[in-house]
């Protein structure tokens, strides 16, 4: 919810944008704001994943995916996310989200994103994200068929597959319980 003005601005200034490709990658200016920060005066760190989501939906509406998407009832959500920080981006302070879409596999659409400052990887993230619709997630053949095959060059990253199978939860469907 912090975030809803920021979207709601995005998703209106992304129409106005360059059209891409959905498989091109894009590139989104932001500067840390003092809603962005810590205690630590930096970024903090869960903030990473939410300016990634304006990421995110800067590319799905330039591309023409999210009018498309949410024509069907689809919404995207987040089913497994990984970060690294290699600098801390500081109030005040230019940078861009570059996005792109990685690959996918049965089960998720993966994304690369980047926080870059000053020509420099400052965090990158990979995030499996699913297509829910109504009824429940949205089979790749069905989002193949509405938004087009994956160019053949693109291949998941191997360590993908095992960060993904060793990092997984049950299925919604099956019993999840707390113990530690």
């Amino acid at each position: 919810m912090h975030l809803i003005l920021r979207t709601l601005l995005l998703l209106v200034m992304s129409r106005r944008r360059s059209p891409l490709g959905i498989w091109q990658p894009g590139t989104i200016g932001l500067r840390v704001l003092p809603t962005d920060i810590d205690i630590a005066m930096h970024m903090n760190n869960g903030m990473y994943f939410s300016v990634f989501d304006l990421g995110r939906f800067d590319l799905m509406v330039r591309c023409g995916v999210w009018r498309r998407m949410r024509r069907r009832g689809w919404s995207p959500v987040a089913a497994g996310e990984t970060i690294s920080f290699r600098k801390s981006l500081q109030l005040g302070q230019r940078y861009t989200i570059e996005t792109r879409i990685i690959g996918l596999d049965e089960r998720a659409i993966y994304f690369e994103q980047r926080a870059v400052a000053d020509g420099e990887i400052y965090a990158r993230a990979v995030i499996a994200t699913r297509l829910v619709s109504p009824t429940g997630p949205v089979p790749n053949e069905e989002i193949i068929a509405a938004f087009g095959a994956p160019p053949v060059e693109l291949v998941l990253p191997e360590w993908i597959h095992a960060w993904r199978l060793s990092n997984a939860l049950p299925s919604t469907r099956k019993p999840a319980p707390h113990v530690w």
